[in-house]
């Protein structure tokens, strides 16, 4: 049997062991951050539209767009030239008659901003937007820049996914039982679905569509919710199976979490689209009524308690703007349409906090022309038109780029629509050159190889 020697504690074991013991430590703190990164992208991978943390400091949280669908004259509503008077019925740049706009013009606010007549209740805003008046895009054709503003791209050979689809998976969304990304109303022509489509990215970046009436396709179960549960949790096993096998293609787990989420929103979504549940003096402050006319209104209402709910990225449209004859009457009907319910939304945006930390977008795919197109009309113009932007992260009262003293062509702070979507994503805290996906062997991003995000719009 051995002989028992007591342990000694003598400086030199005590340094050997503390010594070994730091050693152990870091290694223990090595294996607990590579633990916990395992963790993190094992729920990403589980959960892939649940919250992430942005890159950059956020400025917004979400965004609203208001898309004027076949390109609202800016010329007309809130691009005051004056030199158009001066030079009315003189032949133009490049052609054409120069017109003056038919519409009276004036300053609203401490800012100075000029409005026409047709947006009287948009114009009590003025301090509050910042405006984006160097805009340029690279096609006169609806579909393609239609496609291109809500894509990045007007490639009809390789669709990519929407500038919501890119939020959703660089962002993941905040309310785990509604879409991340919805648009109302979404254009049924002018590339239809791909405006809100995830492309190439998984099925369930996607955005969903609801019609102006606040009506989502089968989200009514047509049997009691215990035997729906059971029948989902059937099909979802052999989803599973299938997506369990070498070669399964994502689109299969897309579907999956689909099914599981389309299942949640059976409890949230009728009651959060049902706008009658507002009080009256609501309703009346956005105009909303029935049929066409109040149509635009009911988007506005509906599209504020998406976003308060927490859905990420929310788009309504009005369309119709495509005003190469009938310039005249067209835009007094559809400036009707969106003024009273554009400014309703503003304000209760404001009066409930959620302007600090939404930014809205208002603006079409490109502008009209400062001359005429027959008796009463204006055509395309992609080299110089205008945008509006307020709520979070922008400066206010403030004006960004200019286009000539016609507005033909930007002259000043050019944009391109690959430098206003690197700006939108760097507004929500993403660096637009590290958001990319790899498919066909290369990486891609909402901002193909291009875009400057413009800062001296920041607040």
């Amino acid at each position: 049997m051995p002989e028992y020697k007591p342990l000694i504690t003598t400086r030199r074991n005590i340094l050997r062991g503390a010594g070994a013991g730091f050693g152990h430590l870091a290694l223990a703190g090595l294996l607990g951050s590579l633990a916990k990164k395992a963790s993190a992208s094992e729920l990403n991978a589980l959960n892939p539209l649940a919250p992430k943390r942005p890159p950059l400091p956020v400025k917004a949280k979400r965004i609203i767009f208001l898309f004027m669908e076949g390109a609202m004259s800016s010329v007309d509503t809130f691009e005051y030239k004056p030199e158009l008077e001066k030079r009315h019925g003189k032949s133009g740049p490049g052609g054409g008659t120069i017109t003056a706009s038919k519409f009276k013009f004036k300053q609203y606010g401490s800012s100075g901003a000029y409005f026409s007549e047709l947006l009287p209740n948009i114009a009590t805003h003025a301090d509050e937007f910042c405006f984006l008046r160097g805009l340029y895009t690279d096609t006169p054709a609806h579909p393609q820049a239609v496609v291109q503003l809500h894509t990045g791209s007007a490639n009809a050979s390789l669709t990519r996914p929407s500038m919501g689809s890119w939020l959703l998976y660089g962002l993941g969304t905040e309310n785990q039982d509604l879409p991340g990304y919805v648009t109302i109303n979404p254009p049924v022509a002018f590339g239809g679905a791909s405006n809100y489509g995830s492309a190439f990215l998984p099925a369930y970046y996607q955005g969903t569509a609801i019609s102006d009436a606040g009506n989502m396709p089968n989200i009514q179960p047509s049997t009691t919710k215990q035997l729906e549960r059971e029948q989902i949790d059937l099909i979802q096993d052999l989803n599973r199976e299938v997506a369990s096998y070498d070669g399964a293609p994502e689109a299969v787990d897309g579907v999956i979490k689909s099914y599981e989420l389309g299942f949640r929103m059976q409890d949230s979504i009728p009651a959060l689209l049902d706008i009658s549940k507002e009080p009256q003096h609501v309703l009346d402050a956005y105009g909303v009524k029935p049929g066409l006319e109040g149509s635009f209104a009911r988007q506005c209402l509906m599209a504020r308690r998406l976003s308060e709910a927490g859905v990420r990225f929310v788009e309504i449209r009005q369309p119709n703007w495509d005003h190469h004859t009938n310039l005249h009457n067209g835009l007094i009907e559809q400036s009707r349409r969106v003024d009273q319910p554009t400014a309703a939304l503003l304000a209760d945006l404001k009066q409930r906090g959620l302007l600090e930390d939404t930014l809205v977008l208002f603006g079409s795919e490109f502008g009209r022309l400062p001359t005429s197109q027959g008796n009463d009309g204006r055509d395309h113009n992609i080299t110089g038109y205008a945008m509006f932007m307020t709520g979070a992260g922008v400066k206010k009262g403030f004006s960004y780029g200019n286009t000539d003293e016609l507005g033909m062509a930007a002259v000043e702070g050019r944009m391109h629509i690959n430098d206003l979507h690197a700006t939108l994503l760097a507004l929500m805290g993403i660096d637009h050159e590290q958001l990319t996906y790899r498919y066909a062997g290369r990486d891609f991003r909402l901002t193909n190889v291009a875009g400057v995000v413009q800062r001296d719009v920041f607040a």
